[in-house]
């Protein structure tokens, strides 16, 4: 891949569901991505009472959040500078024909522009798509007033992308804080993405270029994670509980001196294992579940909480390593790029890994940072970035970007 030709800064804000995030990350002319600011606003706490998430809800919070994020940022990066003078009427207009309904967000905005001047960046990437598109549309509406008013060029991004290019860095902590450089590697890469929305196979042609081979047909990993959760009285969100139940029967069963653990009956269904296809299906696992439990005829034990989410889990990671691993070899693929927040999942990455180094010795499994594999701004950028080294990178009329909440990798 080759490296851009002068040092450039690039803001991103991404918005998508329930986290808000805003970073300043700066390629010097060598290829290193270093984090100069970053700040991120999690709503876990918010929308845990119902366990899962509100989009009128998440809109409010993303619209509360945004601009103290931004200021937070701008000034880890250093980038905030004071500035003694007021807005003109000319852009108290365009924020309010912007942000139209968000009245919180337009006083903020004005604020904010009356306090601080322009920073130095060069481009603003924005998470345009897919997503809650109510809590998109704060982001996108925040980037078009930024743009607007700085004349800073807007960067669309799709969010599929973030999560594919996290584990395509390295990252190095230095003095002055976190730098990235992307890896060497050779296309196509395998992308497996993982998360509460999404569940894709995407053959990656280079950055910019996808395909899409395979889907779920109903739920996601992720949401049958959080749903799986709910039926076994756990928080949300669900898929970090599962899996420390999940661990925990692993743990006494390997402890345990019986050769068989009575327990290990819940034997869960493996649906579209063997359909000759790279599509998926959560959506019966989930029901297999809750039947599991109505035949119980007796509350769930603690102990049978803890085998019920082993078997679900074991029987999601079978369906996912399986269908990758076919997947990597018909398409000769050297390299596995695993992303999304169940990229996380500690017992996906064990056994993927391990199932990878057995059958495919010859190719390499990529996982982010666990901290990066969950929504940030940092992954937006660094997609940008990626555009820009591929030379795929397009900025686009500010005024014109709009919400997609269905958006694909391949669009």
């Amino acid at each position: 891949m080759k490296c851009y030709s002068r040092e450039m800064k690039i803001l991103a804000i991404e918005t998508s569901c329930d986290e808000t995030g805003i970073s300043l990350l700066e390629q010097s002319s060598g290829g290193d991505i270093v984090l100069l600011g970053n700040a991120l606003a999690s709503q876990i706490a918010l929308h845990a009472q119902y366990g899962g998430v509100f989009p009128a809800m998440a809109k409010r919070a993303h619209a509360e959040k945004i601009v103290p994020l931004i200021e937070a940022a701008l000034s880890e990066a250093k980038l905030l500078q004071p500035e003694a003078s007021t807005v003109g009427s000319d852009a108290i207009e365009t924020i309010k024909g912007i942000c139209t309904h968000e009245e919180e967000l337009v006083t903020q905005l004005e604020t904010f522009f009356n306090n601080y001047q322009k920073p130095d960046i060069d481009y603003i990437a924005v998470t345009v798509g897919p997503g809650l598109e109510p809590a998109l549309w704060v982001g996108i509406n925040t980037a078009k007033v930024l743009s607007t008013i700085w004349n800073i060029p807007v960067i669309p991004v799709n969010h599929m992308e973030g999560h594919v290019v996290t584990a395509a860095v390295t990252e190095q902590s230095t003095e002055t804080g976190k730098s990235y450089l992307f890896r060497d590697l050779p296309f196509p890469l395998l992308a497996l993405l993982v998360s509460g929305g999404h569940t894709e196979l995407v053959l990656t042609k280079s950055y910019g270029e996808y395909q899409k081979i395979g889907q779920t047909r109903d739920d996601a990993v992720g949401e049958a994670f959080d749903k799986v959760a709910r039926m076994l009285g756990l928080p949300y969100p669900g898929g970090p509980a599962v899996s420390k139940l999940a661990k925990e029967f692993r743990l006494k069963v390997a402890e345990s001196s019986d050769e068989a653990n009575p327990l290990s009956q819940f034997l869960l269904p493996r649906p579209m294992l063997h359909s000759g296809d790279y599509d998926f299906s959560f959506s019966g696992i989930k029901t297999a579940v809750l039947y599991t439990i109505r035949d119980l005829q007796h509350e769930v034990t603690e102990d049978e909480k803890l085998a019920i989410a082993a078997a679900f889990e074991d029987a999601v990671v079978e369906v996912l390593i399986k269908k990758t691993i076919r997947a990597a070899e018909e398409f000769h693929t050297q390299t596995i790029v695993v992303g999304g927040g169940v990229a996380g999942n500690s017992f996906l990455r064990e056994q993927l890994t391990a199932a990878v180094q057995k059958k495919l010795p010859s190719v390499a499994v990529l996982f982010p940072e666990p901290w990066l594999a969950t929504d940030n701004a940092i992954m937006i950028g660094l997609a940008a970035f990626a555009r820009v080294q591929s030379g795929s990178m397009h900025t686009q009329d500010a005024l014109t970007l709009r919400a997609n909440g269905n958006l694909s990798i391949t669009e």
